[in-house]
């Protein structure tokens, strides 16, 4: 082959236009494959210049030690699959796609908020068991009458926190990081606070980096009564266990969960709340158009590991070693 090779590993689609509009241009080669193990990670990607690779595929220091890429791009946030560290001392740059499906993730959360604002699943579930009627529903509120809170007020709280604002709720918004300006509309305080006070409770928050819940039994014991718990962000977040337990214990009353600790779910964890449950397949980030600008936004990634220009979105550097061999 002439070209640069391009690895394309654990894609959920086969279709690769997307990427070859990018790359081709360079000459590039693509080759792809479902990466499920490391013997065909090494197989496939061996040779490759640069990796594309989705979050199934494991980059281990034994599979980084047996590659010759300058690179590996994630397709999204999350490194969780790829040893950094090994990565390091085998001077394999690592880089992802922090800013896509915004839109997408925000309106998923929110979204499924409101179904169980609502009670919606429920209610469903009643009329298909032949029960008729909402007695079992009550008490229900409207939004301007309830609290959310955002815990986490980057792009994604800050997008969740404008629909929720729109929809009538007071927002409040937890993050270390970052200042709400004064006089905005939604309302900066402490995670405690946040628990204490807030009807409904989303998560956007980055995971801990040594990997402990931010809401532990401890922290879920502050939500309120009847209350509602929403993570679209990181598995890591919650404990998974203290959860059931809350539920039971009805603060929070209802969860909607789209990540998990470990995916996928099993979800035998969930007995006996089961129906205090709205449960997605990791999918908040999802539509055509999130996925699409994704996977441009990773295919020019790796354009730029082939061509030696500044990576966008770096968490390991690339070494001069191997970005001009």
């Amino acid at each position: 082959m002439s070209g640069p090779l391009v690895a394309i590993l654990g894609t959920r689609y086969r279709d690769f236009t997307i990427e070859e509009e990018i790359l081709a241009p360079l000459g590039a080669v693509l080759v792809s494959d479902p990466g499920a193990t490391p013997e065909a990670i090494v197989a496939v990607a061996k040779s490759a210049d640069v990796i594309l690779a989705g979050s199934a595929p494991k980059f281990t220091d034994p599979v980084l030690h047996r590659l010759d890429c300058v690179g590996v791009v994630r397709y999204g946030v999350g490194t969780d699959s790829i040893d950094l560290d090994a990565a390091r001392r085998h001077g394999i740059a690592v880089a992802r796609v922090s800013d896509y499906g915004t839109e997408a993730v925000a309106f998923h959360a929110v979204a499924t908020a409101m179904a169980l604002v609502r009670r919606l699943p429920e209610a469903d579930r009643s009329i298909r068991r032949g029960q008729w009627g909402f007695a079992d529903l009550r008490p229900l509120h409207v939004p301007s009458e309830m609290t959310a809170g955002v815990v986490g007020y980057g792009r994604i709280g800050r997008q969740a926190a404008g629909y929720l604002t729109g929809l009538g709720f007071a927002v409040c918004a937890h993050d270390e990081y970052v200042d709400i300006p004064a006089g905005s509309a939604v309302r900066q305080v402490g995670l405690d606070q946040l628990l204490t006070e807030s009807d409904v409770v989303l998560l956007h928050a980055p995971g801990n980096q040594d990997g402990t819940p931010l809401l532990d039994r401890a922290a879920l014991a502050l939500m309120r009564p009847g209350s509602i718990l929403v993570n679209t962000a990181r598995g890591s977040l919650v404990d998974l266990d203290a959860l059931v337990d809350a539920l039971r214990e009805g603060r929070p009353a209802h969860a909607a969960l789209d990540v998990y600790p470990h995916e996928p779910v099993d979800v035998a964890v969930f007995a006996g709340v089961q129906d205090r449950l709205l449960l997605t397949p990791h999918m908040a980030w999802y539509t055509e158009e999130s996925e699409a600008d994704m996977r441009r936004k990773a295919a020019a990634e790796a354009a730029r590991l082939l061509t030696g220009e500044p990576l966008r979105d770096p968490v390991v550097e690339p070494t001069p070693r191997r970005a001009t061999s």
